[in-house]
Order: C-alpha cells, then structure tokens, then sequence
C-alpha cells in the first residue's frame, strides 16, 4: 500500500508503526508530511520514511490519505488539500468530530472513512468504529479495515451518527478507566499501602479482571456476583457505590461525552 499521512502525531505514529510492522506497506511507499520539524526528523529516523512540511506533496504520494490532525488545524488543513486528490485515492480520518460531509466538502473528494480510534491502538490493543462514504469502493472498504485491523479490533457501522455514541465510549473509554485507576491507587495508599505497592496491586487487579472478563465466557454482572459474598468485603464496598449511586453517574459522564461529540461536529 502507498499511504500518506498528514500529521505525524502519535495516533499517526502508531498507524504508520502497525502498518510497517505488519508489512502492509514499505518505508519506500509511505510519505507523512507535519507542521514540525522535530516530529519529521523523529519518524524519517525511526523507520526510514519520505517526510515533507507541505500536505499536498505527501498527499500525492499515496493512494491512501491518512488525515491525523487535530481538530482545530482541519480548516487550515482542507484549503491545501482541496482540489489536490485525485479520483481514486482514498481519504482515511481520525480527525476526532470531523463529519464526513465536512470533510467531502472541504476537500472536494467523496471517496472517504472516517474512523473513530482509541489509545489502546498505540500498542496494538485498540477497538476502532468507522463508516464510509457510498464512493467508497469495496477494496478500498477493505484496505480500510485491513489498516484498522493492524491497530486492534474494528467495527464498521453504515450510520454516522453512531461514531459521536462511540466517541463517548470506547473513544473516551480508556480515561475513564485510568481515572478509576489513579482513585484505587489513591485509595490504596491512604489505609496504608505505599505508592509502589498500591500501583502494582491495581495495575494487576485490572489488568487481571480485563483478561478475566475477556476469557472466562460470562458476562460482567455474573462474574461480580461470584466475586461478591453476602455479608462480606466487596459486598460492603459495592454497597457503597450504590449508595452514591455509581450507576447514574458513569451515564451522565457517557451523556455528556456523548453530547459533546454532537456539538463538536457542528
């Protein structure tokens, strides 16, 4: 695959490091073009690559255009595109709350995915949901999915509308988790565990429970219960998220994600 990537960040990096570690592609047949010089010299170094500050000449070079940009360089971004894709070559974003409509107008090309991916993706652990334009050809859906695939798990839905709910789930999912994380550390430490040991203990309880719920072939409710003695430890501190009304409050947080994805895309 020839792919070009404007924007070299680190969800741009990890594509372009799965990509290569897959050997879907070659160092010869990939262009990324970025705003700094730093990031340029950092990836030409690390794996070999074409680098360019000028999006147009690293758009040219491939058949797969990566858009990797964050939201607020995108109307910068369009106006050295628009016009410049040819017919045939397919627009990938991972612009968060870009809408297809936005980026076809803009870009003056219909053949385009729009992918929502989460950070887990850096190391190969991702889950990514995308949907594609009606241009988009069913070998080009393919190359899609194969370069998605390199990052984790993918999920292709046919309405848009369901990458703003994945956005306030699985896109923003790992800083719930990572904040739930950082309070059982917290926790830990003050009935009386050190820093180091508390880390190590959460880090392992989740990562343990995550495997656990991935292997063990039952749902989570079924698997808290059997954790959960009447009477016992868990059950008192379960007791206590109930109270505060646990529930309630991880939808409200997913709510507002949700509805922030919307306005974004505004």
């Amino acid at each position: 695959m020839k792919i070009a990537f404007v924007g070299g960040g680190a969800m741009g990096e990890a594509i372009l490091a799965a990509v290569l570690n897959r050997r879907l592609s070659t160092p010869q047949t990939i262009w990324v073009s970025d705003v700094k010089d730093e990031r340029r010299q950092h990836l030409k170094q690390t794996y070999g690559i074409s680098v360019t500050d000028n999006n147009a000449e690293a758009a040219a070079h491939g058949d797969i255009i990566v858009l990797a940009i964050k939201p607020q360089n995108l109307p910068e971004i369009m106006p050295d595109l628009s016009g410049q894709i040819k017919p045939g070559q397919l627009v990938l974003s991972i612009i968060a709350g870009a809408r297809i409509d936005t980026l076809c107008k803009g870009l003056n090309h219909r053949q385009v995915v729009r992918v929502m991916p989460n950070t887990p993706a850096q190391i190969g652990e991702g889950i990514s949901v995308w949907t594609a334009t009606p241009e988009v050809t069913e070998a080009q859906q393919e190359q899609a999915r194969t370069i998605l695939s390199t990052m984790g798990r993918e999920i292709f839905v046919a309405d848009e509308g369901y990458l703003d709910m994945a956005t306030a789930v699985s896109g923003s999912g790992p800083a719930y988790f990572f904040l739930f994380v950082e309070c059982l550390i917290e926790a830990a430490v003050r009935i009386g565990f050190s820093e180091d040991v508390a880390q190590e203990l959460v880090l392992q309880t989740m990562l343990g429970s995550g495997q656990l719920l991935k292997k063990a072939g039952k749902s989570p409710t079924e698997l808290r219960r059997m954790v959960t003695s009447p009477g016992g430890t868990t059950a008192a501190a379960l007791e206590q998220f109930e109270n505060e009304n646990f529930r309630e409050l991880v939808y409200q947080a997913v709510a507002a994600a949700h509805r922030r994805a919307q306005e974004l895309g505004k």
